[in-house]
């Protein structure tokens, strides 16, 4: 299969679950990938497994020099961009908002805000030297909805929304597309870290997954389908918009009353 055939993709969080699924998805089509992650994430050898149209980069997505580093990278090993994965994010405490840490807060909305907004601006110039391309922001389910002693990563996550709508209005005449996709619950070890930071783990997965209404979590395979869907030449008019892969979550919470 080669639906990416000849395109040239960068994907931070690459190292994670679902970055590292879609980094293997978009290289079986034919891209040729960069990975981004922090250093020790182990990114370098998580590229090494994909062959050789694959690469692995440390980089620090809060910094603005470093996001412009990685780009340079891909220009150099791939010989420009075409497709943008913002997906590196973390989660922040679990506590109530008046307890909430300030140090906490300001690193949730530097990795999972400031990160996106420096990936965004500093594709722009590349893609727009394609002459087209498509930029792919990861939310959540908590982008459209909430759960309590959340605070800084549901703020996060309803923010890149606003920031994805605003670049889709201004990047639509440059052909640049820019959509968000939301997960829901997704066996990856960032879920994993959830459940045992609850010191009963097993019984956490559980009654989280009885939310669910496929009663189960997603594959991270799952997600970077939708991923490589919204990447793809598929979703040529699709701009500005948020793609949900949640189970049934969100349609679950609608229609529960209050």
């Amino acid at each position: 299969m080669s639906r990416l055939k000849g395109k040239v993709a960068v994907i931070t969080g690459g190292a994670g679950g679902i970055g590292r699924a879609a980094g293997t998805l978009f290289v079986r089509e034919g891209a040729a990938v960069l990975l981004v992650d922090k250093a020790g994430s182990g990114v370098e050898h998580v590229a090494e497994t994909l062959g050789a149209n694959a690469a692995g980069f440390a980089a620090d997505v809060t910094e603005a020099a470093q996001v412009d580093a990685y780009y340079h990278e891909a220009d150099r090993r791939f010989g420009g961009l075409d497709i943008v994965l913002l997906n590196a994010g973390i989660t922040g405490a679990h506590a109530p908002l008046e307890d909430y840490p300030l140090s906490t807060f300001d690193q949730v909305l530097a990795v999972n805000v400031r990160g996106v907004w420096l990936g965004l601006r500093a594709a722009i110039r590349p893609l727009r030297r394609r002459g087209r391309g498509s930029i792919v922001i990861t939310s959540s389910i908590q982008g459209a909805s909430a759960l309590p002693q959340t605070s800084a990563y549901t703020t996060s996550k309803h923010a890149v929304i606003g920031m994805m709508k605003g670049a889709a209005l201004e990047l639509a005449q440059h052909g640049i597309r820019v959509n968000c996709v939301l997960p829901g619950m997704t066996d990856t070890p960032m879920m994993d870290r959830i459940h045992a930071e609850s010191g009963a783990p097993a019984q956490m997965a559980a009654a989280i997954t009885a939310t669910i209404p496929m009663r189960r979590y997603a594959r991270a395979e799952e997600i970077a389908g939708l991923m490589l869907f919204l990447a793809s030449d598929e979703s040529s008019y699709c701009t500005g918009a948020t793609y949900v892969a949640d189970g049934g979550i969100l349609a679950s919470w609608a229609s529960t009353p209050d």
